[in-house]
């Protein structure tokens, strides 16, 4: 199990001035591998951070397709709660070697935190170890850009449904 807990000062630790909930502090937020005993509140994550359109995504649609790497699937933990949670599924690109992130979902009241950067690091780190050569995903390239994400050159990548070309971005690791 790998955990990961914030340093302080980092941008995690800082506290938002937004949402009407009590936000917890971020020093005891453990980064781990989701167990087969998360999928419902993993699934209860995803409705809440997304809702019904999660469904019609093209991500949503790879995910239907291609197997889930279990052991890159990752949970954001605060004491007795999810808090975050990112899934890497396998794509037949690269010989089976590319990895289709999604999603990736933090909680709404914690989000602007670092929750969902300190997931995305723990997944590419984790799918560099594990011998995978790139993580695509269909998302904003001013978010995803810092984590060393970057437009798909055309061709390289067919998803099973359409998707805004400069959102498709990819990781080469």
């Amino acid at each position: 199990m790998t955990a990961f807990r914030t340093e302080a000062g980092h941008p995690a630790d800082a506290t938002p001035s937004r949402g009407p909930a009590p936000v917890p502090p971020l020093a005891d937020l453990v980064i781990r591998r989701e167990e087969p005993g998360d999928a419902a509140d993993v699934e209860a994550l995803s409705s809440e951070a997304f809702g019904p359109g999660r469904f019609a995504r093209a991500a949503e649609r790879v995910r239907e397709l291609h197997p889930v790497v279990e052991s890159l699937c990752a949970v954001a933990v605060l004491p007795g709660a999810i808090v975050g949670s990112v899934r890497l599924t396998r794509l037949p690109n690269d010989g089976g070697l590319a990895l289709m992130l999604g999603p990736l979902a933090v909680r709404p009241h914690l989000k602007g935190r670092g929750i969902g950067k300190l997931l995305m690091r723990n997944a590419a780190d984790a799918a560099r170890r594990e011998g995978f050569s790139a993580i695509y995903l269909v998302g904003d390239r001013s978010y995803y850009a810092p984590l060393g994400y970057r437009p798909v050159e055309a061709g390289r990548i067919v998803l099973p449904r359409p998707a805004d070309p400069g959102r498709v971005l990819v990781l080469d690791l």
